[in-house]
């Protein structure tokens, strides 16, 4: 179902919802750079089918409103033309707009995938609106990783990642060593950008089943 929600700075913008509406735990879930799409769409109807209440803001909304891409070369150039239009201040007020549109009694969390999992990490660094967080192939974490986070974070990387360098994520390894809250990381090996879109030809069922299941593991301890 589509609703219409409204950031602290007055722009509206769309959303995907899904779930039952009186869950215990509620997500925010974050669009890779294609939009809210169908396989942004099947990600939020998973997690409604363990429970949770779901949220999937159309962070493109602040440039073109109703963006759905693929996955061809030219949807790439695509999307990455739309997300430099786009200040990360403001898709943080449109994420903690999607966080006040879940259940007022639920636990929230916040997951995205790849420019997704960048804004997750914001989610968890630059606002307290969170009780958990997981990116997935987040290629922005590591210039931020200094960022402290307010509550656990779990990150997943592939090992191949031709965008997000071994070297990127064991900085951010090294920044969060010893340090609370704590930052789970996983590295999948041969796994490439994207491995958990079925829809890529960088998908890895396997390594996609095993980060969903810690991922899913990951939110039943915090949320």
């Amino acid at each position: 179902m589509s609703i219409e929600l409204t950031a602290a700075d007055g722009h509206t913008l769309s959303a995907y919802t899904a779930g039952p509406q009186d869950a215990r735990r509620g997500l925010v879930v974050v669009q890779e750079i294609f939009g809210v799409n169908r396989h942004m769409r099947r990600v939020c109807d998973d997690f409604a089918s363990q429970g949770y209440a779901v949220v999937c803001p159309a962070l493109f909304d602040r440039t073109q409103r109703g963006v759905e891409l693929g996955y061809g070369p030219e949807d790439v150039t695509r999307g990455r033309d739309l997300r430099g239009t786009i200040d990360p201040g403001k898709t943080l007020l449109d994420i903690l707009a999607a966080a006040a549109a879940l259940p007022p009694a639920a636990k929230r969390g916040i997951v995205g995938y790849c420019w997704g999992g960048t804004v997750a990490w914001h989610g968890a660094t630059r606002s307290s609106a969170f009780a958990a967080a997981v990116g997935w192939y987040g290629g922005g974490i590591a210039a931020a990783r200094d960022e402290t986070p307010s509550c656990p974070v779990q990150l997943h990387f592939g090992e191949t990642d031709a965008s997000i360098p071994l070297a990127d994520v064991e900085a951010i390894r090294q920044a969060r060593a010893g340090k609370t809250p704590p930052v789970e990381i996983f590295v999948y090996q041969g796994a490439g950008h994207g491995f958990g879109c079925e829809e890529r030809g960088s998908y890895v069922a396997k390594d996609a089943a095993q980060a969903q299941e810690r991922t899913l593991a990951f939110f039943a301890q915090h949320l």
